[in-house]
């Protein structure tokens, strides 16, 4: 049977100096995904490498697909073993980062990768992890990032952060699992020998919104709401961010996004929820309160509409047991 997956392009955002071990190895990783979902009549993951020249251009250094139309959906920064970029170097490739993601790119990095993510000035006020030796001097430079070296992986929607130098394995078993599915991922992983362990909250409909869809409004209120992490949102305030007429505001988003505006903030709001319920020991009716819900009953039941579990049934599931600091 086909996969209703549709793979995509990723792309590799190559610098001086950076970690070529995760460049390659993610390469090879990506590969042996698609050669799986192949055997299935599914799509490959298409991988492009994008190094800049002395006019400080960013363009296709290697290509999977070469002459193929098409832009990355997923561009990843990694990191380097000397230390992140400085200011000054980060800039250019953070005006070609911003630029990719306001045309529906989803960023993401690993290790020292997410000082370029920041440099875009998209982290403001979003969770993201770093390696845990550059924490402190991730948080000095960009005091507005909420950084949490403890974490191995992020996702926040449209930014994805991974942690340590090894950590380019979990983001790539995620990016299979959300490009090609869990089936192809659980398959990858255990042919390199990746513990997919843990994994398996994605199999829980983790919200991954459609960004590609080409409407520049559209994708603006998109990342509008990203930023307020789920905060309680009416039609009408984003269809002013839209600058929209409210009915034609209604029917462009259900085209680009494929769910109804409220829809949409009630998958970021559970999304938020759910970092909530993993990480903290906050009774469930405070989470529910956190994220804007007045009644926890109708939290409870939209919880258990979206991701097929109680709030309870998912904490005895995924939780960490910590009870760390997270930003509601």
């Amino acid at each position: 049977m086909a996969s209703a997956h549709t793979g995509g392009e990723v792309g590799l955002v190559l610098y001086p100096g950076c970690q070529m071990a995760m460049v390659h190895g993610i390469t090879d990783l990506f590969a042996i995904a698609s050669m799986f979902s192949a055997a299935r009549g599914g799509p490959p993951i298409r991988v492009s490498h994008w190094t800049m020249d002395a006019q400080s251009r960013l363009g296709r250094s290697h290509d999977t697909a070469p002459g193929e139309p098409g832009e990355p959906a997923i561009i990843i920064a990694p990191g380097r073993l000397t230390g992140p970029p400085d200011a000054e170097e980060a800039a250019p490739y953070a005006r070609w980062l911003l630029n990719r993601h306001a045309g529906g790119a989803v960023l993401a990095s690993t290790c020292g990768g997410a000082f370029l993510l920041a440099s875009t000035g998209l982290l403001a006020g979003r969770p993201a992890t770093t390696h845990w030796a550059f924490a402190e001097a991730f948080r000095a430079r960009f005091p507005e990032v909420l950084v949490d070296p403890d974490r191995m992986v992020i996702e926040d929607g449209d930014i994805i952060t991974a942690g340590g130098l090894m950590a380019w394995t979990d983001l790539g078993v995620r990016l299979v699992d959300r490009l090609l599915g869990p089936t192809v991922m659980i398959e990858t992983a255990k042919f390199l020998l990746i513990d997919p362990t843990g994994r398996e909250q994605r199999h829980y409909s983790s919200f991954a919104p459609r960004l590609t869809h080409g409407d520049e409004t559209i994708l603006k209120v998109q990342h509008w709401l990203q930023a307020r992490s789920g905060r309680p949102t009416s039609v009408v305030d984003m269809a002013q961010e839209a600058r929209l007429e409210e009915r034609t505001f209604l029917r462009r988003f259900k085209a680009a996004t494929g769910l109804k505006p409220i829809e949409y903030v009630q998958h970021l709001r559970i999304g938020k929820a759910r970092e909530l319920l993993e990480f903290t020991r906050r009774p469930v009716d405070q989470i529910a309160w956190s994220i804007g819900y007045e009644d926890a009953s109708a939290f409870r039941r939209v919880f258990h509409r979206i991701l097929g579990l109680s709030p309870g049934e998912y904490r005895s599931r995924f939780s960490t047991g910590a009870d760390m600091a997270v930003a509601a």
